[in-house]
């Protein structure tokens, strides 16, 4: 199960990342969460401590590796590199090992040459993720931008699912169009919509109303719930804090939706 988790900055498409992938992982499946935001707070809702967590280099900005794999150094002009460098070892050296062995991959950004410019750095992450989705059998989690363009529609395209985090909002639903109308364009198999922070029956209605008009299907929705933001104040992962919460309960039923489904 290859799945990419998108939406409109701030609505939790992070916690439902790293709680999935969690949740997935105590189940005993091997799991790999792909951090694929700019933001980068992957790590932190899947509990990987500070300590830890402050001394990644996103790929993207490991040159020594993105040398050694593709030939050319990030930065370098007029250089010739490798579009299909050997990437099939990368998880295992450069992921950070987590809680309930989930692995967690960061990948950073691109800075140079613009959005899905085809530069050192991009062809090493287009084929890492090009491994991890094809030929790998882990349970792989994505956290993407909004966009979900940065690293290329070809890369997105080989994803299962796009779940598109929503919260009642009518710029978090266009938010949601636009990912859909990305999706079918580019023939992604299933987008699958989750509502998030519904503080009652007027917004939860409000979403079934507008998703069911862009034909997204709900699969979950999750309560607005203090103890997330309690636990972010802390910075110890929303399931660990309290996981008996009504948002980690809701993520429970999404979790056991996917596995019925997809596995």
């Amino acid at each position: 199960m290859k799945v990419a988790i998108a939406g409109k900055g701030g609505v939790g498409k992070t916690t439902l990342s790293g709680t999935l992938a969690r949740l997935f992982a105590k189940d005993g499946y091997k799991v790999i969460a792909i951090d694929a935001d700019p933001a980068m707070n992957l790590s932190s809702a899947l509990g990987i401590p500070l300590k830890v967590s402050s001394k990644i280099v996103p790929l993207s900005e490991n040159h020594d590796l993105i040398e050694e794999r593709t030939g050319a150094r990030p930065g370098s002009s007029g250089s010739v590199f490798s579009l299909t460098p050997t990437v099939h070892d990368i998880a295992e050296k450069y992921g950070v090992l987590g809680p309930d062995n989930t692995r967690l991959i960061v990948l950073g950004t691109v800075k140079s040459g613009g959005d899905g410019c085809m530069c050192p750095a991009n062809a090493l992450l287009r084929a890492l993720l090009r491994h991890i989705l094809i030929a790998r059998e882990d349970i792989v989690l994505m956290d993407m931008e909004a966009g979900l363009e940065h690293l290329g529609r070809g890369t997105v395209r080989r994803v299962d699912i796009i779940i598109s985090v929503v919260e009642p909002r009518m710029q978090s639903i266009e938010t949601a169009c636009r990912i859909f109308k990305l999706a079918h364009d580019i023939e992604v198999k299933e987008v699958l919509a989750v509502g998030n922070k519904v503080r009652n029956e007027e917004e939860r209605g409000f979403l079934n109303k507008m998703l069911n008009q862009l034909e997204i299907p709900i699969i979950g929705m999750i309560p607005y719930d203090e103890a997330i933001a309690k636990s972010d104040m802390v910075r110890v992962a929303p399931i660990d804090f309290d996981p008996d919460s009504p948002a980690i309960k809701a993520i429970h039923v999404i979790k056991k939706f996917l596995i019925k489904k997809y596995t």
